[in-house]
């Protein structure tokens, strides 16, 4: 991992989250009517939502999950729903706050940790596994699957994340956002393919014994992307 480019990376993420847009993710977690662009972007995450829990037991009884990139906890929610004992951890501090103050009663048998700091921390121990929506898409290809791989050495079940898949028409605004000043614009996403993915991650020594499992495109109005499952074996 590049760890300028990475740290670099994160803090535009942050500021990204944590003040332009705080106001536009918490319309995106509730009812709150839409525009029509934003309108799809939140049907797409809940179809991607519904493609990564497929890729878990529905009995998550006993398992310590990393929500790594939690947001404003809406995948937390399902997966503590399932029996999780859910670790939701985001940069943005005012989204985690969001979270906290927002999660339902119904949470059965599981339970959900917030806490606003770096997904890669090793000082919040093991886990049974690790779910990423949608956290790595602004990193290169090569940062994606270090992270991957660094996550990898404490998770003992299985990892499921989301990239940006490289399609003709997200590789054509990557490039042309390189072209314009970003201003107040969301950080850019990287596309790539899960094979330069996974060629990058198996460089890693944390890498051996993981397999490449079940993979879902959402590609739903304004919002596309690509799901991988990844189990140790």
């Amino acid at each position: 991992m590049d760890v300028t480019t990475y740290q670099r990376r994160r803090g535009e993420i942050r500021t990204y989250f944590d003040e332009t847009a705080v106001d536009a993710w918490k319309r995106f977690a509730s009812e709150a009517p839409l525009g029509r662009i934003r309108a799809s972007v939140r049907a797409g995450r809940a179809l991607m939502r519904a493609e990564m829990l497929a890729c878990l037991p529905d009995d998550l009884q006993g398992w310590r999950i990393l929500d790594a990139g939690c947001g404003t906890g809406a995948l937390a929610v399902e997966l503590a729903r399932r029996g999780a004992d859910v670790l939701g951890i985001d940069i943005a501090p005012e989204i985690i706050r969001f979270a906290a103050e927002t999660v339902p009663s119904d949470l059965g048998a599981g339970r959900i940790t917030f806490r606003a700091g770096d997904m890669l921390d090793v000082g919040d121990g093991r886990f049974d596994a690790v779910t990423a929506m949608d956290s790595l898409i602004h990193y290169s290809a090569a940062d994606a699957a270090a992270a991957l791989a660094t996550l990898a050495g404490r998770t003992q079940r299985s990892i499921v994340f989301t990239h940006a898949p490289q399609t003709p028409a997200l590789s054509l605004m990557h490039a042309m956002g390189q072209l314009f000043p970003r201003a107040n614009r969301s950080p850019q996403i990287v596309p790539t393919t899960q094979k330069n993915l996974l060629r990058h991650f198996a460089q890693a020594p944390t890498a051996a014994g993981w397999t490449a499992g079940r993979t879902a495109r959402v590609a739903h109005g304004f919002y596309t992307s690509q799901c991988l499952e990844l189990s140790r074996s």
